[in-house]
């Protein structure tokens, strides 16, 4: 059997953790530089906010229903989903983080020692009393069985009817809830091939679990559709994928709040692009031995054309050593920069990720391998920004002069404070 955990309406209900005066009232999160609505409280949701909305269209309809709205705040959700994911790995016997939101459990064995329903209850009710965030739980025999018991159970559980799990672990239960789910909702089904599906008349995922093998391999992606019958007709085609396999790449970056047209500010967005890479690097335990870096102007400029480039760097040894990301970082960003351009994005992609300290080799003039003087001073650096607040301590191109904002710094008029990771802005409870 394998569950999904799933966080309602995650980014609004971490704000609503530490502002519970926003408990009942409509919240919307915005994307970087406050540009669209990425996440919507439920209250938002009835509303009819969708998804993607750009601010500026929709501040009017925000303002007349006093929808509180938020800037994002990345560093309050990461350790908010920490949080919950390390509390779900005490508790099952493995976990596969799917997303930040979301994670898949590997229940096998587990029936024969719990009651699935009884015990997910529990672990939604232990997951808001520690974190403050709610969850909704599936249980089923497949992974895409689970997928569509969480989503019935957010249903139900937002409707009113339900407790916020549902377990399928019989036959009548898995053909009920197909029937009451359409196939354009069911994982694994995109855009395409549902309209294929209804062409042909299938509406629902009982519908989907009842045609031919031959037609899915045909006409839904070969393989990848008949599994996916296999898997709503509660055969399981696929375990859970744990950390070391899933993680191929990294990626850090970010639009800018203005345009950069200067080298020295972008060669800041880049090398605070490459400090949180290798930030995050050290913190799964990896190293990388290719760094892409890019540059973009703005899509929906009409002059000049928009430009778009990147530069990919391969290190002799893997590394998750800051100052040396930051330098090829700094070596790819020259070699792409074109001056008397308007840039609103920039990002740094670390691939060919390994377990750190394995693989390392001599060259022919020297071991390049990393000293342990430089992991002293990575450990210190982290030591010092996880006790004084993320970016304390930073690689100098990214430092902006005394008392001014970075020119790449994005715009987050609305954000909360980081409640949990800064010591100037943890939580203050008045009795």
């Amino acid at each position: 059997m394998f569950g999904l955990v799933d966080c309602n309406n995650f980014y609004a209900s971490c704000e609503r953790v530490f502002r519970p005066e926003l408990e009942g009232r409509p919240v919307v999160v915005l994307s970087n530089n406050d540009g669209c609505v990425i996440a919507r409280s439920q209250e938002a949701k009835a509303l009819g906010l969708k998804m993607g909305d750009p601010y500026f269209q929709v501040r009017g309809l925000l303002e007349q229903h006093g929808v509180v709205v938020c800037s994002s705040n990345y560093e309050l959700y990461g350790d908010m989903s920490r949080r919950v994911m390390w509390y779900l790995q005490q508790t099952a016997p493995a976990v596969e983080v799917y997303s930040i939101d979301e994670a898949f459990l590997d229940l096998a064995g587990m029936t024969r020692h719990f009651d699935l329903g009884r015990w997910a209850g529990e672990v939604r009710g232990a997951l808001r009393q520690r974190t403050g965030i709610p969850t909704c739980v599936g249980v089923a025999p497949t992974k895409t069985l689970a997928k569509l018991a969480n989503r019935l159970a957010k249903t139900e559980f937002v409707g009113g009817r339900g407790d916020g799990v549902l377990v399928l672990d019989g036959e009548a239960e898995r053909r009920e809830a197909l029937a009451r789910v359409a196939v354009e909702d069911v994982w694994g089904v995109g855009g395409r091939s549902a309209a294929k599906l209804h062409a042909v008349g299938v509406r629902t995922a009982a519908q989907l679990a009842g045609v031919g093998d031959a037609w899915a391999r045909k006409n839904l992606g070969g393989v990848v559709g008949a599994r996916l019958l296999h898997e709503l007709r509660g055969f399981p085609c696929a375990g859970l994928v744990v950390e070391d396999e899933a993680r191929k790449s990294l990626a850090c970056t970010r639009s800018f709040g203005q345009p950069v047209t200067a080298l020295a500010d972008m060669a800041g967005a880049v090398a605070s692009h490459a400090t949180r890479a290798g930030e995050k690097l050290r913190r799964q335990g990896l190293a990388a031995r290719l760094l892409t870096v890019f540059v973009e102007t703005s899509r929906f400029a009409e002059l000049p054309p928009p430009y778009s480039f990147s530069a990919q760097l391969t290190m002799l040894v893997a590394t998750d050593d800051t100052l040396t990301l930051a330098q090829v970082a700094r070596k790819g960003l020259e070699r792409i920069w074109r001056p008397g351009k308007r840039y609103v994005k920039a990002g740094v992609v670390l691939d060919g990720l390994e377990r750190a300290g394995t693989g390392a080799q001599a060259t022919l003039f020297g071991d390049v391998g990393a000293k342990p003087e430089r992991a002293n001073l990575m450990r210190a650096m982290d030591a010092l920004n996880g006790r004084f607040g993320a970016g304390k301590v930073k690689v100098a191109a990214a430092v902006a002069g005394p008392g001014q904002q970075p020119a790449w710094a994005m715009r987050r008029d609305a954000k909360s404070p980081a409640f949990t990771t800064n010591w100037g802005e943890l939580w203050t409870v008045r009795c």
